[in-house]
């Protein structure tokens, strides 16, 4: 029996002991439809707190941030960028406090597509089931690409073909024998990527202030001259808010990956614990790494720079195109690069392995809903579903498509592709918890009794779905300028919709079945599991001063 039917039949079996025969339950707290789980195996709880602490930063700390906002401080200026990313950042906020109440109340495996199957309409769980894995296939591929070219800031004479080869089989291997395993490796890299952009702020205030090499006291000179909005497909004010909308495909495509918090939940220890925790912290990781790191940018560095263009006209490689870089050599500071190149390499690696993961786990989810082959509910011993990690990084074979056309322009086409599939992924979270709220006062169940609060709730949902909308909407507005205006470009600006609609028309039709009634909503199936696995397994308090702080950071 797939998830359709269960919810057709049995929406309003809300317990455990009352559910159909044909549901099982199982130590990991899944819904497994008639799966065996003696046969498939089930996920682990093997994420520690501090794993989940530093997925949850380097999820979202990629190559947008380090590079993508070279390109978009060109583009539109340093005003633009900073109000881009500062307005989708409050999206993010906004987003995962939906998320944290959900998920907390929750944490099964499947999450973001059960939630969506749960709480809104099978159809959007299929679709965003689908959407989720195809598209974090594709974000493993633009990782790859950004991480080969990266490479060759060092070395270009050995082909780009051999980096994306290395690069791909220990992403693989990373997501292939344990899950403590990529908790391990998200760890050492959101730490590198924690220590460079905290080095780098310290650093941009220091060289703001006249303190660098060049003793030049910038101020924001920049942003009076060449200005702080450049006009980008038209002239005057029409021209710099036409740049001010471009600049959120690069704001949005950077924080992608904020909700892997979600998909890890299910295997991580104590989540009603440490979810919070993290999705307590996300604003002010989004204020300091975000917010600040394109204000820094900005200041530092202007629109019109002859380097930066150069470097992005010209393909260079690596950290070349990374306006931290301009503002380091521009500064006369020796060596540095070196440096930042090492850490957006990392970076790129580190994005690509937790889009590998997040992408695994929903192919599973799918599986174990009937909603895609059963093969991919397969799991090893140690917890893992070999094959539908294997599934998700087949695409990355795609990246070798950059070994035939410009790096810069593939990069673009993942980077258009992923952000719109992602947008979707956000407004269907944001529709979940919009009816999981009503269906919690429906059946008279208090917000009170979930183990976390969301801040500014309902309406932190609604601001999610709306914006979430409005910026699938406008990320290919420059398509219909006569400059813009070819399939090609279409094609790429939108065909992120196609990923998401598809599978939704296709479910519509095929099963024809409606959204969830919010009196048949079904809270408590699997919760049992949590309930007793929270209480058997008490996380210790710490034992010293050395301890405490660690817990207060992780």
């Amino acid at each position: 029996m797939g998830i359709e039917e269960k919810y057709t039949h049995d929406a309003g079996s809300s317990d455990p002991e009352r559910a159909p025969d044909s549901v099982k339950y199982d130590e990991t707290t899944m819904y497994t439809g008639n799966l065996n789980p003696d046969e498939y195996g089930t996920l682990k709880r093997e994420l520690k707190s501090r794993h989940v602490q530093f997925i949850a930063i380097g999820g979202m700390i990629g190559t947008g941030l380090f590079l993508g906002t070279g390109v978009a401080l060109q583009r539109a200026g340093p005003l633009s960028i900073f109000l881009a990313f500062t307005i989708v950042g409050t999206v993010v906020f906004a987003m995962v406090q939906s998320l944290g109440e959900i998920v907390t109340w929750l944490p099964i495996s499947g999450g973001l597509t059960v939630y969506a199957y749960r709480y809104a309409d099978p159809a959007l769980g299929f679709a965003m089931g689908w959407n989720y894995a195809l598209s974090a296939g594709v974000v493993l591929c633009a990782e790859i690409s950004a991480a080969s070219v990266i490479i060759g800031y060092w070395d270009d004479t050995i082909h780009v073909g051999v980096w994306i080869a290395i690069i791909l089989i220990v992403i693989i291997a990373l997501n292939s024998f344990v899950v403590g395993g990529y908790g391990e490796a998200e760890f050492i890299f959101a730490s590198f990527k924690i220590i460079t952009i905290i080095g780098l702020l310290i650093l941009a205030l220091i060289l703001n202030l006249g303190g660098g090499p060049d003793k030049d006291r910038k101020g924001f000179r920049y942003w009076n001259s060449p200005g702080a909005m450049k006009p980008y497909l038209a002239t005057g004010d029409s021209g710099r808010f036409c740049g001010f909308l471009k600049s959120f495909v690069n704001a949005v495509f950077s924080f992608l990956g904020a909700e892997v918090i979600a998909v890890a939940a299910c295997e991580t220890k104590h989540p009603r614990r440490n979810i919070p925790k993290a999705v307590r912290r996300t604003f002010w990781r989004i204020l300091f790494f975000y917010v600040f790191g394109v204000l820094a940018i900005g200041v530092l560095v202007p629109y019109n720079d002859p380097s930066l263009a150069k470097a992005l006209e010209d393909g260079e490689k690596g950290a070349a195109g990374s306006p931290w870089v301009i503002a380091i050599k521009n500064a006369g500071i020796q060596g540095l690069p070196h440096i930042i190149n090492a850490v957006i390499l990392s970076s790129a690696w580190s994005c690509g392995n937790s889009f590998a993961y997040a992408g695994s786990r929903n192919l599973y989810a799918l599986a174990i809903s009937g909603s895609a082959p059963k093969i991919f509910a397969k799991c090893t011993k140690r917890g893992i579903p070999l094959y539908a990690v294997m599934a998700v990084c087949a695409f990355g074979l795609l990246s070798f498509l950059n070994v035939g056309r410009s790096s810069a322009e593939v990069f673009n086409w993942f980077v258009n592709i992923t952000t719109v599939s992602g947008l979707f992924n956000w407004l269907t979270l944001g529709i979940s918890y919009i009816r999981f709220s009503k269906g919690l006062a429906a059946q008279g169940i208090s917000r009170d009794q979930l183990p976390f609060k969301g801040y500014f709730q309902p309406y932190a949902a609604y601001y999610t779905v709306g914006m979430s909308a409005f910026f699938i909407l406008i990320t290919g507005f420059d398509v219909f300028f006569p400059e813009k205006r070819t399939a090609r470009e279409f094609f790429g600006a939108y065909s992120g919709v196609l990923m998401f609609a598809i599978p939704y028309i296709f479910h519509k039709l095929y099963y024809n079945l409606p959204a969830i009634l919010y009196e048949e909503m079904d809270f408590f199936t699997g919760k049992a599991e949590v309930d007793r696995d929270e209480i058997e397994n008490i996380p210790p308090e710490p034992r010293n001063v050395w301890e405490k702080i660690w817990s207060a950071i992780a």
